[in-house]
């Protein structure tokens, strides 16, 4: 076998498309406005131009841009990135295109225009500019985010622009000469400078590549580990000058370097570098080995790489010559014109320094901060990070890197550099591992080989990969080829092959690649097999005239292609900068021998042009480059279009060895493109015929064959030659046309043959032509060539292309190429004398394969010597025989497939194994007991890929039914509802079953792909939410929820108008409590001031009347805020370039009649001062407050929103406050918090302590801890100078170190706080005043440090906290001062004389409030009895009855869990002599007693609303409702009890009580609650001062928190909140902070959460009624219990729920377990709550039919006909949105003029539509009509295939196995209608009437005659089929001579027909035999 036939050198082949090339980017820069119009646009002086080689002024500049912008074009091309662009399938290519200053990034593709994606235009020439991919880590896992970026390297500084838009300038510390893009980062040359001498101590060489994995981070050296035999592995800096770096690759990672000393390339890994490699490399070992890196070295080296970088950065002006210690470098600020580079690059690198680094870790904020600062004013970010790291840094992360940045200050000078050799080396982070050397052979020493000038990876159509470089001096190319091994890091390089080469480029999407060679022709090799040369239509003939490029001929220097220009894609920049003049780039080092010929070229400018260079390849299109400078675009030809060959092709590769497949694929590659080869319809016809002739077989000779290249014929000589002209039509086409084979065919056949894909039909060919050829098989002719290459393979290549027809039968779309195929399979059975596979193929296709009767002889000798492989078993494989045992329950071989070709056989025979056989292994293991893999020879099954569509799915099996483990499985394996809609419906309706029955209860944390899939949208589109919420921060709500725009322009101002009505209006639809609400918070409107002129008062004092009523109406208008800020928390989303609209707040009046205005600044009457500045901060925090926290906030907005006018920075301080408590703040740059607190307002201090600490909850984040610790003087060192910080300053910084460090049980603070509690008055007036609200913020802060730690506070012991705070709370010594602050407390204070004793009236509260959070819930009795109120009168006398309050609220929430809500447990809590009767003899004061009565009841009502807060307890509300009413009822007597206990402290009493409500129906918007709080609202004499108002409005916005999305919860963390916010002693006016700080009363916001549910359906997005089922978990007071809530409601807490589940029958059911975990529950809830229902077919939403009485199903209850009659097709649309249901019932279901005669028909649709509808199963519809066209088909007699039957009797098998197991519930099986068995009758009765028409036809059959080709044919095949008779041939001896029923059972056990198939044989077989009738009137209709 001669190798040079199939080499076929001679070949040629036509490339496609030719296209004259010009880079998009040159177009576009000719119109854009180039670099200098922007310096132009500047107009900075001149000396202050940046230039890039400084030349003075505008002219400089203007030169140099128009002199260089031709010279520096470089552009590279890729195929398109999908993270760019959003549609996928579009095959588009990218430019990047880099000329002057401009970078142009253009994208297009075959059916679009280039267009620009991006343009960039940057300060200094571009050196280079690139693609580069970035992995930025995610702050918890390993998984990394990949940024697309683009990189543009100038001499100073490469700008990254990522393509989500952020932009960072990374300086360069040196001087570049090349960058790589890697997967991991930049790569960096240092450019060889003479200073490297200089500058280095003696010997020892500086790095020379760097990487930089991040544009944030530091740039560190590269390591390289080499192989040598005489360094060992050792880990060293890559330092050798001569090293050059010439490819990088990312997949696989690897560099490839040249030695220009040496010549040789190396390949090299690139990888992180291990943790041992940089201890090594840091470390340098003691005995200097080779280079003397000595111990101090790596010290030395860093202050040494810093040292360059000042001398080589443009920013260094001056200092260039200078060695290492002389003269000083000019610092930042000081050179004398203020030079901008300088100054930017200063900055710029301290951005890179240490807080830059471990930004990463908050990269969003920062890069967006850096973007910001970046913009045009250099002096705002680098402050940023600076400040950052002078109040801590917070930001270092526990990250590896710890180092700090390049520079150790902003103005250090060179000097002071070189003093500090100890400064920490830069850590390396990337590893170079050398894999493989070109090995020096002795006869290449005569010329070294020069760099590679150009290096691809390549791989050929066998799947070997290849590194190929082209070495321009020898004009070769080196192809090595590697193989990747277990360990990815590591390649295997087994050979080295040369091809003679001047150019090559890879084509990547076709396995080949291009090569020029020398003598100017291309020919395309795969891997390194010779393909053949590619013939260009055109490329010699004059249209490519010079003509229209005469103007790039001008400058014959730019096309003199040096290989730097043409082959590299990076211009070779090292020869420009030595050398300035452009014409000595002929000099560049690999220029030897092409200078003569090149110049001589240019004298003949005419000469035909050829090809001398290639470029830019992508996929499958590549740039000529030809010697008169013109470019063309050309694309390779594919190696096959249709689907069926690649399939065949891919088949034949796997099974074959890899060089017979190599050969095959060459062939067949060259035959298939020949120059005027074939259309696209015929491909097939010629793949038969190639792949033919290549086994041996004569096409010529064989009938069918001969009519495929009938018109075709093969030697594509001859098609070259016939090729004509001409295009235009001529008479004699027509008549060849008419003459030819097809049209007789067409003309001869039935009009409903199949007509196989190719458009001809080779079925009826025998009707034509006679068969006299196939009587005399032995005739020499139909011999096969034994020694045809593919000969030996016959066999395996025929099992393999059977297994691709079963492939091909599985998929709907692909079954009509089986008929192609199949015509192909049969001549090989038969000549291989397979019988059973030819049986298998006429069943299949009866009247086909009946026409084919001619098979080819075949010597048994060769037969013997071809190789039949193991797997070729005598009865054939069939997927559809191995599905039905299945489902009968039969044992079955495994199944034989072909791994990554026949991937739908493997997805369905495994979906059968698992549900239909039970084995829930099958999917993980690959089931080998249900799959064979074939392997061919020469090919272990490792090296074949799996090619897979994996989603994201997780595997894991739990307790799941069969049929969510299917569905879970089928969509990890890629499979989607597209390709089920393609599987066969008999094969699918097990898949569709399994779904089904998931689609009723799905798992509510399946992945948006399995809820595609079953067909739940709602799902879907939660899941789709979830994956967006985690991939970014989300935006809005996603919900279509807008707030209304309201018209009136009143209304907008009140800052209430973000609630969105549509869901308030579903919570609340009957009535307007909403409106009502706003009505009574609004505080931006006059109020109305009503007083009656009395005769006796002059208009004097009636104005001074109007004036003192508006100042009462006025305490109440001051109050609204904060109960506003409850009601719209977190509703509005900001938009970034829009300040926060705040409502003013009003304090003016109108006075009816006339609406004259009131006002309080007309000096009639005396105002407080400052009485506004509270309120107005509180309107600030309601203001800020209404900004949710998925708000996309930044630190530029904050800043923007500052006023302008002072008198609103009150306004702002609660705004930054508010920030805080929605943990925005966290955004706020440091530099801007350091800011407003050096402003020195208080408010501005106030709001942002706390807003910080808010937003820090918990974390103990340092730098906020010193933030706090400047404010409090206890925990500043006892030596530091006192600050004069403002009271409230010091109070809100106090409550401030309680939040931060809330939970932590920090023993320092916690030890300081304590003594602050006790801090005693100082001499100076310290501390003096409102010394109440300090003490009690020490208190609560201390609480919340150690909250809920009870007894085991760790390490505390010492302290004895519990008695230290009782001895506070009871009074007694004051302690020695212990610890730091015994010298402050030395001498005491001048004005207040406490003694030593406590002042319990200071210290108290705080210390009652500080023991009840450390017991919070603990139950600790002990404690618990401190607290209880004494029980004699005497000592009673001794308390205030408001610490009686606070010690029963303290003592019950310690007791937590015996809280009872009913109110013989509030009872209980007042002492037993307060009960009883009283003894008149004593002396009882009943003051105090009706006192201490009231607060302690009020204090118990408190602990019973915090117990219950938020659940809406009915029990616990109206036990409170009724203490309510008793408090009112006493107040309403202004009689005797009235009297002695005060209307202040009932009034006390009372707003305590209705916070406790408020607390427990918090978002409920409970309506009596609401009339309470509208009654107080309208009381405003007497003593209702401001802080009465305050609590009453709090509880008004608790009630309607959020606007009923949120409710409170009761965790630890927000009862402490709500024990700041509400303590229960409110402030007597507007200016009162002497017991508690009114700034705490916004904390209660901390104790909110989201609990509302809100179903949304999916179809209209409108949200909607649904009723879900609640379980609550079982606990020690109720059992598990159910209860029905009608949704959007409030959840309960969720940690007390087991499940949460939406029920029908309205709605599809959901059940969310919570059991499990919470987390997905949450997720919804804190997004926005929305819950995504899809309403059942049949059903209409509540709002529309409230009872149920109008859905589909409900009609057919009230009529007497059956539903289906009374189903009108119209009323269709009100029940499924689903279009294709409707369009289904508007066309097929109605009765048009046409379809009056199908009236059975119409019904029959119908039915089957009201079936689908009411069993919600709409995707059943297709599968019902096609069972009935098979039906119909059949019963018709015009069935041609048996494809339809073998579904049915899937269909039928499946059902049959269902209804075995029992009746089963309807729920399980989808067919569960009449339907079927009616179908099922009617094919039965069909085909036994056939066959007692017909039992000869079945007999022969059996006896194995000749069959007749007619109808009897395919209805026999119908019937075997259906019937599953196995292949029968001569089986008639052993059946037919059966003289019983019994007998021919036992015979025929053996062939596996199932019984009662057999039973309708029986009549046949028996009847044959015996001659009687007697058997016929067997009872059939029994099966």
């Amino acid at each position: 076998m001669s190798e040079v036939v199939y080499e076929e050198t001679a070949t040629m082949i036509a490339a496609g498309e030719l296209q004259s090339f010009v880079p998009f980017g040159r177009e576009h820069c000719r119109n854009h406005p180039n670099a200098f119009n922007l310096q132009l646009r500047e107009l900075q002086p001149a000396s202050e131009l940046w230039s890039s080689d400084g030349a003075a002024g505008l002219v400089g500049s203007l030169q140099e841009v128009s002199l260089q912008e031709r010279e520096r074009e470089c552009w590279q091309l890729r195929k398109g990135c999908v993270g760019v662009k959003e549609e996928e399938d579009v095959e588009f290519e990218e430019e990047l295109y880099a000329a002057g200053n401009v970078v142009v990034w253009s994208q297009g593709s075959r059916t679009q225009a280039s267009s620009v994606y991006k343009a960039f235009t940057v300060d200094s020439p571009v050196q280079q500019a690139l693609w580069c991919n970035f992995a930025v880590p995610h702050n918890k896992k390993d998984e990394e985010d990949v940024e697309h970026t683009v990189c543009i390297v100038q001499s100073s500084c490469i700008n990254v622009h990522t393509v989500t838009g952020k932009d960072f300038i990374s300086p360069l510390p040196f001087q570049v000469s090349d960058v790589w893009a890697t997967k991991f980062g930049l790569l960096l040359e240092r450019k060889n400078t003479t200073n490297d001498t200089q500058l280095g101590s003696p010997g020892e060489p500086l790095p020379t590549v760097f990487s930089m994995l991040h544009p944030l981070d530091e740039i560190a050296p590269l390591v390289c580990k080499p192989t040598g035999a005489f360094d060992g592995s050792r880990v060293q800096y890559v330092s050798d000058s001569t090293m050059k770096i010439v490819f990088t690759c990312c997949q696989p990672s690897i560099v490839v370097s040249y030695d220009s000393v040496q010549g040789i390339h190396s390949v090299w890994a690139l990888r992180k570098v291990t943790h041992d490699e940089r201890s090594t490399v840091l470390r340098c070992p003691a005995e200097p080995v080779g280079t003397p890196l000595g111990l101090m070295a790596s010290g030395f080296l860093t202050s040494h790489l810093r040292n360059i970088s000042r001398l080589d950065s443009p920013g260094g002006i001056g200092t260039t010559g200078l060695g290492p210690g002389t003269g000083t470098s000019c610092a930042v600020g000081t050179s004398s014109p203020l030079h901008y580079s300088a100054l930017h690059s200063h900055q710029s690198r301290i951005m890179a320094s240490s807080p830059g680094i471990h930004s990463r870790i908050h990269s969003p904020s920062i890069s967006n901060m850096a973007a910001l600062s970046r913009a045009h004013s250099p002096g705002m970010a680098a402050p940023s990070f600076s400040g950052a790291s002078r109040f801590n840094t917070s930001f270092h992360s526990p990250s590896s890197r710890t180092h700090h940045g390049l520079l150790p200050s902003p103005n250090c000078t060179v000097n002071e550099m070189m003093l500090v050799p100890e400064m920490e080396p830069i850590i390396p982070d990337l590893c170079m591992e050398q894999l493989w050397s070109e090995t020096v052979t002795a006869g290449c020493h005569r010329e070294m080989s020069s760099q590679a000038s150009k290096v691809f990876l390549t791989s050929d159509l066998c799947e070997n990969h290849y590194l190929c470089f082209l070495v321009e001096s020898h004009q070769q190319l080196r192809c090595v080829k590697f193989i990747e091994s277990n360990d990815p890091s590591q390649l295997i390089f087994p050979s080295v092959t040369t091809i003679p080469a001047k150019d090559a480029e890879p084509l990547q999407n076709i396995d080949a690649m291009l090569v020029l060679e020398a003598c100017g022709s291309l020919v395309l090799y795969t891997g390194v097999t010779r393909v053949s040369k590619v013939f260009f239509p055109g490329l010699l003939s004059p249209t490519f005239g010079l003509t229209n490029h005469l103007p790039y001929l001008s400058t014959p220097v730019e096309n003199v292609s040096t290989p730097t220009n043409a082959g590299s894609r990076h211009l070779q920049r090292l020869v420009e900068d030595v050398l300035p003049s452009p014409l000595s780039e002929l000099r560049g080092p690999n220029f030897k021998h092409h200078e003569a010929s090149f110049l001589e070229d240019y004298s003949f400018q005419q000469a035909t042009p050829y090809i001398h260079a290639l470029r830019d390849p992508v996929c499958n299109r590549v740039t000529l480059e030809l010697s008169s400078g013109t470019m063309l675009r050309i694309s390779i030809p594919e190696i096959a279009t249709s689907e069926l060959v690649r399939k065949c092709l891919q088949a034949i590769r796997f099974i074959l060895p890899k060089d017979a497949a190599m050969k095959v694929l060459v062939k067949w590659y060259n035959i298939y493109n020949a120059p005027g080869g074939p259309s696209a319809h015929t491909e097939w016809n010629l793949f038969v015929t190639c792949f033919m002739t290549l086994m041996g077989y004569n096409t010529e000779r064989l009938t069918w064959t001969r009519n495929l290249h009938f018109e075709v014929p093969l030697s594509p000589v001859i098609a070259a030659k016939k090729a004509r002209p001409s295009d235009g039509g001529s008479d004699e086409d027509w008549d060849y046309l008419l003459g030819s084979h097809y049209h007789r065919q067409m003309n001869s056949q039935p009009a409903c043959s199949p007509v196989d894909s190719t458009g001809t039909n080779n079925t009826l060919t025998t009707e034509t032509e006679p068969l006299s050829s196939a009587s005399c098989p032995s005739s020499p002719s139909l011999k096969l060539d034994s020694s045809a290459p593919l000969f030996p393979h016959i066999p395996a290549l025929f099992y393999v292309l059977h297994l691709l027809y079963q492939e091909l039968q599985l998929d709907e779309l692909q079954r009509a190429r089986a008929s192609s195929l199949v015509c192909l399979l049969q001549q090989l059975a038969r000549d291989l004398q397979l019988e059973e596979y030819v049986d298998l193929y006429w069943r299949d296709y009866p009247s086909l394969i009946s026409g084919f009767t001619e098979s080819c002889f075949i010597d048994q000798a060769l037969i013997d010597q071809m190789q039949r492989p193991s797997f070729l078993r005598p009865e054939p494989p069939c997927v559809f025989s191995w599905l039905s045992r299945c489902l009968r329950g039969e044992e079955n071989p495994p199944f034989p497939y072909l791994p990554g070709i026949c991937q739908r056989t493997r997805l369905l025979v495994l979906s059968y194994a698992l549900y239909i056989i039970g084995d829930e292994n099958a999917t993980s293991t690959d089931g080998p007991q249900y799959l064979l893999k074939l392997s061919a020879g020469q090919k272990s099954c490792a090296s074949e890929p799996e090619i897979r569509r994996q989603s994201s799915v997780k595997f894991k099996f739990s307790n799941k039914t069969l049929a969510e483990q299917l569905v879970v499985w089928l969509t990890s394996q890629g499979f989607t509802l597209k390709d089920l809609e393609s599987v066969p419906f008999g094969v699918a309706l097990p898949i569709r079953e399994a779904i089904y029955r998931c689609r009723e209860q799905p798992c509510s944390d399946w992945s948006e792909d399995v809820c595609l899939l079953i067909g739940r949208q709602d799902l879907t589109k939660q899941a789709h939410k979830m994956t967006l919420a985690k991939s970014k921060a989300s935006v809005g709500t996603g919900l279509s929820l807008e707030p209304p725009a309201t018209t009136e322009v009143d209304e907008e101002e009140d800052g209430m108008s973000d609630i969105i009505q549509e869901v308030t209006g579903l919570i609340w639809s009957q009535d307007l409590r909403v409106q009502e609400v706003r009505r009574l918070l609004q505080s931006s409107r006059p109020v109305r001031v009503s007083v009656v002129q009395l005769p006796e008062v002059s208009d004097h004092e009636y104005i001074e009347e109007k004036e003192n009523k508006l100042l009462q109406l006025c305490q109440r208008t001051m109050a609204l805020p904060v109960g506003r800020g409850l009601f719209t928390l977190f509703s509005y989303h900001p938009v970034p370039t829009e300040p926060l609209p705040v409502p003013k707040l009003n304090l003016t009046g109108r006075a009816p009649p006339r609406n004259t205005m009131v006002d309080l600044n007309s000096g009639n009457i005396d105002v407080p001062p400052n009485m506004t500045s509270w309120p107005s901060f509180h309107n600030g925090v309601a203001a800020g407050l209404k900004i949710a926290p998925a708000s996309q906030v930044d630190s530029a907005w904050i800043a923007y929103n500052k006023p302008k006018s002072p008198e609103l920075a009150n306004e702002y301080a609660g705004f930054l406050m508010a920030l805080g408590l929605n943990g925005h703040l966290t955004k706020l740059a440091t530099l801007n918090i350091h800011d407003y607190l050096t402003k020195g307002h208080e408010m501005t201090s106030i709001g942002l302590l706390l807003g910080v600490s808010s937003a820090k909850l918990g974390t103990m984040d340092v730098s906020i801890t010193r933030l706090l610790s400047i404010h409090i003087p206890a925990l500043l060192p006892p030596t530091s100078t006192e600050l004069d910080v403002p009271h409230n300053v010091q109070v809100a910084a106090v409550i401030g170190i309680g939040l931060v460090y809330q939970g932590t049980g920090h023993r320092h603070n916690a030890e300081v706080l304590l003594s602050e509690i006790g801090r005693p008055p100082g001499p100076e007036m310290e501390y003096c005043t409102d010394r109440e609200s300090y003490s009690l913020a020490a208190g609560l802060a201390l609480g919340m440090v150690c909250l809920g730690h009870g007894s085991n506070l760790i390490g505390m012991t010492d302290l004895n906290v519990p008695e230290q705070l009782y001895q506070y709370m009871v009074g007694g010594h004051r302690r020695a001062q212990a610890g730091a602050n015994r010298e402050r407390h030395k001498s005491p204070s001048y004005q207040i004389k406490e003694g030593d004793t406590i002042n319990v009236d200071v210290t108290c509260p705080g210390a009652t409030l500080a023991l009840a959070m450390i017991y919070l819930k603990t139950n600790n009795r002990s404690i618990a009895d401190w607290l209880k109120p004494p029980d004699t009168w005497f000592l009673l006398d001794f308390i205030k009855p408001e610490f009686l309050l606070l010690r029963t609220l303290a003592r019950c929430i310690i007791m937590w869990d015996e809280i009872l809500p009913n109110t013989e447990w509030v009872k209980s809590n007042i002492p037993q002599i307060m009960r009883g009767t009283f003894d008149p003899s004593e002396d009882i004061n009943m003051e105090t007693m009706t006192q201490a009565q009231d607060y302690i009841t009020a204090g118990a009502c408190m602990a019973l609303g915090l117990r219950f807060a938020g659940s809406a307890n009915s029990d616990a509300f109206d036990c409170l409702y009724k203490f309510a009413r008793t408090f009112m009822k006493i107040m309403s007597f202004a009689g005797t009890a009235g009297v002695q206990t005060g209307y202040y402290n009932l009034q006390t009493g009372l707003s305590m009580i209705l916070l406790a409500m408020s607390m427990v129906m918090a978002g409920t918007g409970n309506l009596k609650v609401l009339q309470l709080c509208r009654f107080f609202h309208k009381r405003t004499g007497g003593e209702m001062n401001y802080g009465f108002h305050m609590a009453h409005h709090m509880a008004l916005g608790l009630l309607f928190l959020g606007g009923g999305r949120y409710t409170l919860s009761t965790s630890n963390s927000a009862i402490a909140a709500l024990l700041c916010a509400l303590y229960p002693h409110f402030p007597a006016h507007s200016t009162d902070n002497r017991y508690h700080l009114q700034a705490l009363r916004h904390l209660a916001v901390l104790a909110a959460e989201p609990r509302l549910l809100v179903p949304v359906d999916v179809d209209s997005l409108k949200p909607c009624y649904a009723l879900l089922e609640v379980t609550y978990k079982e606990t020690k007071w109720y059992d598990e219990t159910t209860v029905e809530l009608m949704a959007p409601t409030m959840l309960p807490e969720l940690h007390l729920l087991k499940r949460v589940k939406v029920k029908g029958p309205r709605y599809w059911e959901l059940t969310v377990d919570l059991s499990k975990e919470t987390q997905h529950l949450e997720s919804i809830l804190s997004r926005d709550g929305v819950l995504y229902v899809k309403l059942r077919a049949g059903q209409l939403p509540y709002k529309d039919d409230p009872q149920g009485w109008k859905s589909l199903l409900a009609t057919t209850v009230n009529h007497h006909n059956s539903g289906v009659r009374a189903f009108k097709p119209e009323a269709i649309s009100t029940f499924t949105s689903e279009p294709a249901l409707i369009s289904f019932a508007e066309f097929f279901c109605k009765t048009s003029e046409g379809m009056k005669h199908r009236e059975d028909t119409l019904v029959l649709f119908s039915a089957m539509l009201y079936e689908c509808v009411t069993q919600e199963c709409p995707e059943m519809l297709p599968t019902y009509i096609a069972i009935e066209q098979a039906v119909g088909a059949l019963s018709r007699g015009d069935l041609l295939q048996t494809f339809p039957l073998w579904q049915l009797r899937l269909v039928v098998e499946l059902w049959d196995s269902r209804m075995q197991r029992g009746p089963a519930s309807p729920h399980d099986t989808l067919l569960t209608s009449e339907f079927l068995p009616v179908m099922k009758n009617v094919v039965d009765v069909a085909l036994d009437s056939w066959l007692k028409e017909n039992s000869s036809v079945f007999t022969s059959y059996m006896r194995d005659e000749g069959l007749s080709r007619n109808a009897q044919s395919v209805m026999l095949a119908c019937f075997l089929t259906y019937r599953s008779i196995p292949c029968l041939r001569n089986t008639h001896t052993q059946l037919e001579g059966c003289s019983s029923l019994g007998d021919l059972l036992s015979r025929s056990s053996c062939l596996g027909i199932p019984l009662r198939d057999l039973l309708r044989l029986a009549p046949v077989l028996l009847n044959s035999a015996s001659g009687s009738q007697t058997m016929l009137s067997f009872p059939l209709q029994a099966f």
